[in-house]
């Protein structure tokens, strides 16, 4: 077990790191501890004025743009304003246990928002990025399974937990064939992937069930890590040298609490062929696609 916390993220200055949902949770944990570190954090958020205030709180250099994940108009228009270097970015933003919803361009909304959303953002901005990009899964990815078929749940009966764990383990797929397809062009970015645990977020008791929203916040607020916890697997992943691929989680019982290490992932987070497949999926979806680099 390790002790790795805040105090050991190396200096960060002249690095630039975009963080998307910094406003609240886990994001801006992360980005203040960034931040704290000298970094130029820039906060991608769909609610500018709550992203001010979090940048208010922030001790450093922080700026915040405008993105919506589940709007990839949003997501091609803040990759068209980026100009400059991205030495990192974190792919944070999420929604969890929503009721049954779709985003702007009709995908199911944890779906096109956890996975779609970070998906099109990252291959957008690739050619900006220097060092790596940091995915934030969950351990909920051990409910998910991918239906290539049916990837926006129009056929089959909605269950929070299922979405939610699909999004999740698609987001560990994407880590992976994306640092196969950096590692096949000699790229010097890394893929890495990170899991909070059981943190207290502003995620839970949003499914509108009264009932299991009121008994979700008890729990979190009896069992639960701080968020300053549940975002060093992010920061970990962020600023430390480790293999590509990497995934990252608390050290403690059942990788629910505790400070970052390396952790596993299921046989199915780690099928390289369907990796594949749903990347191609992706990009069908999307409309975005890899960048090649320039010969």
């Amino acid at each position: 077990m390790t002790t790795w916390n805040i105090r050991d993220i190396p200096a960060q200055g002249g690095r630039t790191v975009i963080v998307t949902g910094g406003n609240s949770g886990l994001g801006r944990a992360t980005a203040a501890g960034l931040a704290a570190a000298d970094a130029h954090v820039v906060l991608a958020v769909r609610d500018t004025e709550r992203g001010r205030e979090a940048a208010a709180s922030i001790r450093g250099k922080v700026d915040v743009r405008e993105l919506d994940l589940a709007d990839l108009s949003s997501v091609r228009r803040f990759a068209d304003e980026w100009d400059g270097p991205v030495d990192v970015l974190v792919n944070n933003a999420g929604v969890m246990l929503q009721p049954q919803s779709t985003t702007v361009d009709g995908f199911e909304l944890h779906f096109g928002t956890n996975h779609l959303g970070h998906f099109a953002l990252t291959n957008l901005l690739l050619p900006h990025i220097t060092d790596r990009v940091v995915t934030v899964s969950s351990s909920a990815h051990r409910m998910g399974t991918i239906d290539l078929a049916d990837l926006n749940w129009r056929n089959r009966p909605y269950k929070g937990w299922a979405v939610y764990g699909q999004s999740k383990l698609a987001n560990l797929l994407f880590t992976l064939e994306l640092e196969r397809r950096l590692e096949a062009d000699g790229s010097r970015v890394r893929s890495h992937a990170a899991h909070p645990g059981f943190a207290s977020t502003n995620l839970a008791g949003r499914s509108g069930h009264a009932i299991a929203d009121r008994a979700m916040g008890v729990v979190t607020k009896v069992v639960a890590q701080s968020d300053r916890m549940g975002a060093l697997p992010t920061l970990f992943a962020a600023v430390e040298d480790l293999p590509g691929a990497s995934f990252v989680g608390p050290d403690g019982f059942g990788e629910q609490r505790g400070y970052p290490t390396l952790v596993g992932r299921t046989a199915a987070a780690s099928d390289v062929d369907m990796a594949k497949r749903l990347w191609a999926a992706s990009e069908q979806l999307t409309g975005v696609v890899y960048p090649r680099p320039s010969a």
